[in-house]
């Protein structure tokens, strides 16, 4: 046995769930249905998804009896979360919207320097950097000439970089208070208490819950299943076998996958420029995941 093998259950198994969610924001495009309802929908199926898994092991779930009140503090923040990036989807297209949602990693890593002190370390000074030039050149140059719609993906992308931010902390901060509660379990909480804050919303805005046809069956049911479920699953389990440089690179799969997809199946066009800039903000995002501060 080499001493690579033991890792490579755990790589896999990251790999594998980028890939999966590299798909979302395809799913979301070829739903062909309001922003509120698709993300209605990935939380109604995941739930489902989530529920059978559950039910299979009672380990799992450990801890669903308590804990809501925490619940619907992290479903807020995912609420949130969707809300913003399933329209920025369909303002600016899956590629764009998934590189903007990713700059998660310098929100967090900005709450460590300011909450927990952290020192700023160079990878973080670096990536910020990078990123910067990288937003720039993709959409700053030529602000003025983007239309309304596209301003506006732009600035909700932006949006739910923070709000994914805010879910991730708080998911940390209320699992570290409840120890003995599975992951599963208060995903499974966070999942139905999303669908139902989803429900409403999607409720008020005048959107009717009607499947237009199998491809958009099709479509949301993987978003559900696919997405929200397998693929965090599977990072999940892999993330504690594997050093943190390698887990960033893995994860960058997701973005760099959704632009890929977008270009293949929406003709994504961007000039030369831009996509210097977006290989830009990849290159800062990577180091970004990892920097010291992001990591805490």
């Amino acid at each position: 046995m080499t001493a690579s093998t033991p890792r490579a259950t755990p790589a896999l198994l990251v790999t594998a769930g980028a890939v999966m969610i590299s798909f979302a924001a395809v799913f979301v495009r070829l739903a062909d249905v309001p922003a509120t309802t698709s993300a209605f929908y990935r939380l109604v199926f995941g739930a489902a998804a989530l529920a059978l898994l559950l039910a299979l092991s009672p380990r799992m779930r450990t801890g669903f009896g308590r804990g809501w009140a925490g619940s619907a503090v992290i479903a807020a923040f995912f609420t949130a979360d969707l809300w913003f990036w399933h329209r920025s989807i369909l303002y600016i297209g899956p590629g764009l919207s998934t590189l903007l949602a990713n700059f998660q990693v310098f929100v967090l890593a900005t709450v460590g320097i300011v909450w927990l002190k952290e020192r700023v370390g160079w990878r973080f000074a670096a990536g910020t950097g990078l990123a910067m030039i990288g937003l720039w050149l993709l959409f700053g140059r030529d602000w003025a000439g983007l239309d309304a719609e596209a301003r506006a993906g732009i600035v909700l992308g932006l949006l739910t970089a923070c709000a994914y931010a805010g879910y991730l902390l708080s998911l940390r901060g209320f699992q570290v208070r409840v120890g003995a509660m599975r992951p599963e379990a208060r995903l499974l909480q966070v999942t139905l208490i999303c669908a139902v804050f989803l429900g409403a919303i999607n409720f008020v805005e005048g959107h009717g819950f009607g499947i237009p046809d199998a491809t958009s069956l099709a479509s949301l049911i993987a978003l559900g299943v696919v997405c929200q479920v397998l693929g965090w699953l599977a990072i999940t389990r892999g993330l504690p076998g594997l050093p943190a440089s390698l887990v960033g690179l893995l994860l960058l799969l997701q973005p760099v996958l959704s632009m890929v997809w977008d270009l293949a199946w929406f003709e994504l066009e961007l000039v030369a420029v831009q996509w210097l800039g977006a290989g830009l903000a990849l290159a800062g995002i990577y180091l970004g995941m990892q920097s010291r501060a992001a990591r805490r």
